[in-house]
């Protein structure tokens, strides 16, 4: 483990130095051609019926997964044949595509930038790059708080669990849990074409992501005094409110975030054309602000400081 926890910690510092370059085809891409082709070949090979969907989703995430871990394991163990250092190396770069610091942070903050602008439209435009809702009515302040909760919610999928799996199993484990969590984003939806076929998909990244959201929310709770934030609220927000959404793992991070900036999350919103009542999270002791994208910010990047700092210790330990 102390190997793959060193090639983590280079791959991290590499996100945090340079993010995602625009140049630089991003295997997340890949991942996403992959579940495109495969989606068509299985929607072909099985009976339009539920059983037959539920079934083609099954066959989906297994073969989406298993092209995506496999690749890497055997690139590595070839790499690994050429020359240690190789494999090394080339851990290290895979580690740092798959980690998204930097990159959440960069998106969030062009939400920022446009929202000090006072350039709403440039605002919405921005924020609909990172989150699934509908953005073309939202108010500046929903724009800001659409642009909070994802830098929270991905805490978890873009940087903390990431994290966790390359530890435990570098790239390859990587690979697949992006995988999954790629599938998640593209066919878990509870609509009229994935109902039964993203089911499976849904499922797997709810299970993989069980443990790894109540870590990422338990460090953000810590990592809210040390950023400059409100620990005792995050605590007690995260107590109260860590169960209300519909995923079981989303609202963890949430409500750490919105008890540690004093804001108001969640609550109803629109998907294609769609309003979608949710509960809300944390207390509205005040309006979201632009601010608020700096500081949950800079929330998450302690939370992943932390994340490595633990990690680190456990490599020398293991």
């Amino acid at each position: 483990m102390r190997q793959r926890v060193l090639i983590l910690i280079l791959g991290l510092f590499l996100d945090l130095l340079f993010g995602d370059p625009a140049w630089l085809y991003h295997p997340v891409r890949l991942i996403g051609h992959l579940i495109k082709i495969f989606e068509g070949i299985f929607r072909r090979l099985f009976p339009k019926t539920a059983k037959g969907e539920l079934a083609a989703g099954v066959c989906l995430a297994l073969a989406v997964t298993t092209v995506s871990a496999g690749v890497p394991f055997l690139v590595l163990l070839l790499a690994a044949r050429i020359h240690p250092g190789l494999a090394f190396g080339l851990g290290v770069f895979w580690d740092y595509q798959l980690l998204a610091v930097k990159s959440l942070k960069s998106e969030s903050m062009k939400v920022y930038g446009a929202l000090k602008e006072g350039d709403l439209e440039k605002a919405r435009r921005a924020v609909s790059m990172i989150v699934g809702r509908d953005t073309k009515e939202l108010t500046e302040e929903g724009v800001a708080k659409a642009a909070v909760e994802t830098v929270a919610e991905n805490t978890a999928d873009g940087v903390i669990a990431p994290m966790l799996f390359l530890a435990l199993g570098g790239p390859v484990f990587g690979f697949f849990y992006k995988a999954v969590n790629t599938l998640d984003s593209m066919v878990g939806y509870k609509n009229e074409r994935y109902l039964y076929l993203g089911r499976f998909s849904a499922r797997l990244d709810d299970v993989l992501n069980f443990i790894p959201a109540r870590l990422s929310g338990l460090l953000l709770v810590l990592a809210g005094p040390l950023a400059g934030l409100d620990g005792k609220g995050a605590w007690r927000i995260y107590q109260r409110d860590r169960k209300n959404h519909a995923s079981p793992n989303s609202a963890h991070t949430e409500a750490a975030a919105a008890g540690a900036l004093g804001v108001q999350l969640a609550g109803d919103a629109y998907y294609f054309g769609k309003l979608y009542e949710k509960p809300t999270i944390g207390d509205p002791l005040r309006p979201v602000d632009p601010e608020d994208i700096r500081r949950v910010n800079r929330l998450m990047y302690t939370a992943a400081v932390l994340a490595a700092v633990t990690l680190g210790g456990l490599g020398l330990v293991l």
